[in-house]
């Protein structure tokens, strides 16, 4: 059965008093708007029955929702979780795209900024919108658990404030997921235990089965998510022309288009404007997969746009089909290539200009002097320079396991040039950057050439994300200001699932967090890979199940800047 979905059922907060959020203010050291909120949720992770494709799953789900609440907020506003793990997997929760300024500590990568909330145990994320408006979305961050338990994060201005855009009637976050027949934990642990790649998708999904209601005339803020595990997709609305007006929490220069693209973590903001004949229209996403011979799940999910004074069927008889909606091929880049390079900030943008680097210090490895855990001798260019995008020699195909960190000063303008590699096969190579935002300054295919690809660069009005889709062959240029002292990392969010860390800090005490007290099992319980007897899945305590503390980079080249600046 399609349920109506719109702004009226998100899911409302409770709200304490303002004498909470000052508490909040001194706890976390993050300066409140008078007008601030605190909102408090409770999240309890657990098993329920999911039916998809006619078959039911105990799938793993916040609330018993799938997708999970959806968070909705105004910028300046602290949010309090409360995380129950009634699940029996362990399980951290990621607030993806949430600067976290000064409050590193509750961005909740596994094993990074803490360890896993285990089975029967509880943790509490506090922390604060700071300076963000539009959408992002949470996720959990243990392994494959985020196929299911993720849900929408709306950042609304703060009270008082505008969109820089004519107010929408209404507003409808969607949340575009992958849907595997089977337990997608299973999943991940077979391609584990063979050393291959994990089976593709069987279907994609739109929230629920969802219809979403309009009047003539007016119009609808589309939040759309690619909350998808591995897929980039196309997302369309049949007869109706989408104005992009945000992407990862950043307003655009509106734009209009058919079509847009987002890959797996992306979000995007469009606006639809009910100027068609009632009528129910398709909603549609599927796959956009530019790799040569690449697997794929072609379908096609959908939802339905209804306007309220659409006929009404014929009595006895069933629903009226919806207007079909027409979507690139699945692997029309032209298209996909079109949409990203249109994306635009809205007015001049303060641009990293001059490219510094430093070196700076992991967490509580790092603060307590755990060895054996990192190194800080990540390359600031590829040891081993190759025709990334050619016929690459096996040879090269087993890279060193290690955690690798590159250090960055304080404030430092930093450049990272993303190549994507045709190691193992040619993929699409989504990558998000935690706790901070970057502008894309260029994109291109092949291999990227400082010399002949500089001229390309958008110093001017680039687009600011969070989340970059590296294209298939291809290379991306980001730039970013170093200024918020976190242990961050780039997650490359594939079937291959390799993990880049980048770390900066600074040597000012003021600007550093300190670990807030009732992390989940304290990593200095933890024997660093290098001291344990069994190799890197051996540790204590028993609580804590295997995992390996190394991250791996077979399919990820980053270049730092040479000497031009």
């Amino acid at each position: 059965m399609e349920a109506a979905f719109d702004s009226t059922s998100i899911a409302k907060p409770s709200f304490t008093l303002f004498f909470l959020g000052l508490l909040l203010l001194f706890a976390n050291s993050v300066p409140l708007p008078d007008n601030a909120k605190t909102h408090s949720y409770d999240f309890v992770v657990q098993a329920t029955k999911v039916k998809r494709l006619c078959n039911t799953h105990n799938s793993i789900t916040v609330n018993g929702q799938f997708p999970g609440p959806t968070l909705e907020v105004n910028n300046g506003d602290t949010l309090v979780i409360n995380v129950v793990n009634r699940a029996r997997y362990n399980v951290t929760i990621h607030w993806h795209g949430i600067r976290q300024i000064r409050t590193a500590w509750a961005d909740g990568p596994e094993f990074v900024t803490q360890c896993p909330i285990t089975p029967g145990a509880s943790y509490t994320y506090r922390f604060t919108i700071t300076g963000q408006e539009g959408t992002l979305w949470w996720h959990a961050h243990s392994s494959w658990l985020r196929a299911t338990v993720y849900g929408a994060i709306i950042i609304h201005p703060k009270e008082g404030s505008s969109y820089p855009f004519p107010k929408p009637t209404r507003e409808t976050p969607l949340l575009l997921g992958e849907w595997w027949d089977a337990n997608p934990m299973d999943v991940i642990a077979e391609a584990t235990r063979t050393g291959g790649s994990p089976n593709i998708s069987d279907a994609y999904t739109i929230n629920d089965t969802v219809i979403v209601p309009i009047g003539s005339g007016e119009t609808n803020l589309l939040r759309v998510i690619n909350a998808g595990l591995n897929q980039q997709l196309f997302f369309t609305v049949a007869n109706h022309k989408l104005t992009v007006v945000g992407a990862d929490a950043s307003y655009l220069k509106p734009f209009t288009t058919d079509t847009i693209m987002l890959g797996p973590g992306q979000t995007t903001d469009v606006i639809i404007t009910a100027d068609q004949l009632p009528a129910r229209y398709y909603i549609a996403a599927h796959a956009y997969a530019s790799a040569q011979g690449a697997p794929f799940d072609n379908t096609t999910t959908t939802a339905v746009l209804e306007y309220k004074t659409a006929p009404c069927p014929a009595k006895g008889g069933g629903p009226i089909k919806p207007i079909n909606a027409t979507l690139p091929v699945f692997n029309d880049t032209a298209t996909a290539t079109k949409f990203t390079t249109s994306l635009r900030s809205p007015s001049k943008a303060a641009v990293p200009t001059e490219i510094d680097e430093s070196f700076f210090s992991l967490l509580q490895a790092h603060q307590q002097g755990i060895p054996g855990v990192f190194t800080t001798d990540f390359p600031a260019s590829p040891p081993v320079k190759f025709d990334y995008t050619g016929n690459v020699s096996q040879a090269l195909w087993s890279p060193v396991r290690a955690t690798k960190v590159y250090e960055l000063k304080f404030g430092s303008q930093v450049e990272v040039v993303l190549q994507g590699t045709s190691i193992f096969t040619a993929e699409n190579h989504p990558v998000h950057l935690h706790g901070y935002d970057f502008y894309i300054v260029a994109e291109g295919f092949g291999n990227f050439n400082r010399k002949r690809d500089t001229a390309k660069f958008n110093l001017v009005d680039p687009p600011l994300r969070n989340t970059v889709s590296l294209p298939v062959g291809g290379w991306a240029v980001i730039r970013f200001v170093a200024d918020n002292p976190v242990l961050s990392q780039f997650i490359q969010s594939t079937k291959s699932f390799r993990t880049v860390r980048l770390r900066w800090s600074t040597s000012g005490a003021s600007r550093k967090s300190s670990p807030v007290s009732g992390l989940p099992v304290a990593l200095e319980q933890l024997e660093s890979p290098l001291q344990m007897k069994d190799g890197p899945q051996s540790r204590r305590p028993s609580a804590v199940p295997p995992r390996k503390l190394h991250g791996v980079v077979p399919v990820m080249v980053f270049g730092a800047p040479e000497t031009t600046r």
